[in-house]
């Protein structure tokens, strides 16, 4: 039995290929495996004893040879591949075990074409699939936590064609992916990340009990750790949806630095949003905007929940809580509650991923484009547009408005009212009816929006919103301005002694 090892992340590898002596295997390889495999005083013979041909090229070219890849492939069961086999001199390879050139990490350190070039692997893939191919005969790895998986299953006689079949699934879905992250990376650097085709490559993270409804199958899939890194699970089992309320909360309460932001989401949406002192102040306020639909809904913290936190939040049904930390008697506090779902990020405040691009699936195929960014600056950079100018309160409350207006589902307009989101309409057809449905809902729960700030995520196009937030005591607006009826916008802002700031940037959620 021979093995085949080139590895360019070579932790573990020593043992790996002690193990597989011990076993009978011999051990071939190239380059910087060869040496350490030989410095470690294994037994190892190098590649080029077995094609009869040097490296050459300055090593990109070592592996791409007939007494490799015959080995590889050839079939042990079919005695004309045998036959010629031994015609050939080709001997059979029988385990393969390869990580690829570093390209990612190469990308992430520099920006040298040359050597990033250099950093694409090209016997590596080929190796690996010639491996999953032929995985009735051969074992294929890739990734250094197999190690022991492998050996267990020689050990032990469990070296099944199950088993190879899923060595086989990995050993592609890491070559696809490779040759993914090339193409991409070569579209972002020479076409404005637009490519003839785009390629989007998640890690399973786990399986959700199911998708959206019970019908269907549902997973979660990850980009760059993010998941693995940063989502620690307390209690219950997070679902699809779940998933989706989750994300949505925690990018709303981690953009706003270190503040104490508490945002209570539901279907996907903020119905409950505040910075105040303290976390425990901050979710007394977000609450009030919308107690109704707050109940079985997503709660996201930007800190550590202590006990009287969590002791508040059991006064109601929250079907999941979502915070940097919690300290120890806080999780016993909310473990009381049976339905309940806790998860933690492990930090001091929520970290988001910072996503370059999103996408969304529409009927037979997906639209893709750079993701939505708030810059620092846009509200603080926003024009006046009428004469008179808002407090500094106001300021405060419009750069708290503005960005709860970005990440909520479009048509939409937000309500702000001393760090207080007190007032949400969301989803609607038209913006004048999502303005009227929030005071509507405001009224009905006795909450006073006079004062507030009004936000909305793209312009009015007409004077209607504006005649609206005067009926109801708004004194600052700030939206992205860009209708052909602006100038209607700002007679009515002027007419009514209300501040109105353009941000010159729209920011749709749809």
């Amino acid at each position: 039995m021979r093995a085949l090892i080139s590895v360019s992340n070579k932790s573990g590898i020593e043992n790996f290929a002690n193990e597989l002596v011990s076993l009978g295997y011999e051990i071939i390889s190239t380059g910087g495996t060869y040496n350490k495999l030989k410095d470690a005083g294994i037994a190892v013979i190098e590649a080029n004893e077995i094609t009869k041909f040097p490296e050459c090229f300055e090593g990109r070219v070592k592996t791409l040879n007939p007494y490799i890849h015959g080995g590889i492939l050839h079939k042990r069961d079919k005695q004309s591949h045998l036959d010629q086999a031994k015609e050939l001199g080709v001997e059979g390879i029988d385990l393969v075990c390869v990580n690829l050139y570093p390209f990612k990490d190469t990308i992430h350190k520099t920006n040298d074409f040359e050597e990033i070039i250099e950093n694409i692997d090209i016997g590596g893939p080929a190796m690996l699939r010639s491996a999953a191919k032929n995985f009735d005969s051969v074992i294929v790895l890739t990734d250094t936590i197999d190690y022991d998986l492998v050996l267990n299953n020689l050990k032990n006689n469990t070296n099944t064609l199950e088993f190879r079949r899923n060595m086989m699934i990995k050993a592609y879905e890491h070559t696809a992916s490779y040759d993914c992250m090339i193409s991409n990376y070569m579209n972002k650097r020479f076409n404005n990340g637009m490519g003839a085709k785009q390629f989007i490559v998640g890690q399973k993270v786990f399986d959700t009990r199911y998708g959206e409804n019970p019908h269907q199958k549902g997973s979660l899939y990850e980009f760059d750790k993010h998941y693995t890194n940063k989502f620690i699970s307390l209690k219950g089992e997070a679902s699809f949806n779940n998933m989706g309320d989750i994300s949505g909360a925690s990018k709303i309460a981690a953009a706003f630095g270190d503040d104490n932001a508490v945002c209570i989401v539901k279907h996907g949406n903020p119905c409950g949003f505040a910075i105040k002192d303290t976390l425990l102040e901050s979710y007394i306020e977000a609450l009030k905007c919308d107690p109704i639909s707050a109940f079985g809904g997503v709660v996201a913290v930007n800190g550590t929940i202590d006990l009287d936190l969590a002791i508040k939040m059991n006064e109601i049904f929250l079907e999941v809580v979502f915070a940097a930390d919690f300290t120890q008697d806080a999780l016993e506090e909310l473990h009381k509650k049976k339905r309940i779902k806790l998860f933690k990020q492990g930090r001091a405040k929520l970290e988001l991923s910072n996503d370059e691009f999103s996408f969304k699936m529409i009927d037979g195929g997906m639209t893709y484009q750079e993701a939505d960014i708030i810059e620092k600056n846009e509200v603080k950079n926003s024009q006046l547009k009428s004469k008179r100018v808002a407090s500094s309160s106001e300021q405060k409350d419009m750069e708290i408005a503005y960005k709860l207006a970005a990440f909520t589902k479009s048509n939409c307009v937000v309500y702000v009212k001393n760090s207080v989101m007190v007032a949400v309409g969301m989803g609607m057809t038209s913006r004048v009816d999502a303005a009227k449905a929030a005071l509507r809902k405001a009224e009905d729960l006795g909450i006073n929006v006079s004062g507030s700030v009004l936000a909305s995520e793209a312009f009015f196009p007409f004077r209607d919103s504006i005649d609206a937030a005067n009926e109801a005591g708004i004194k600052c607006v700030i939206e992205p301005g860009g209708s052909i009826r602006d100038d209607e916008i700002i007679k009515a802002a002027n007419e009514f002694n209300m501040s109105l700031y353009f941000s010159r940037k729209r920011h749709f959620l749809h």
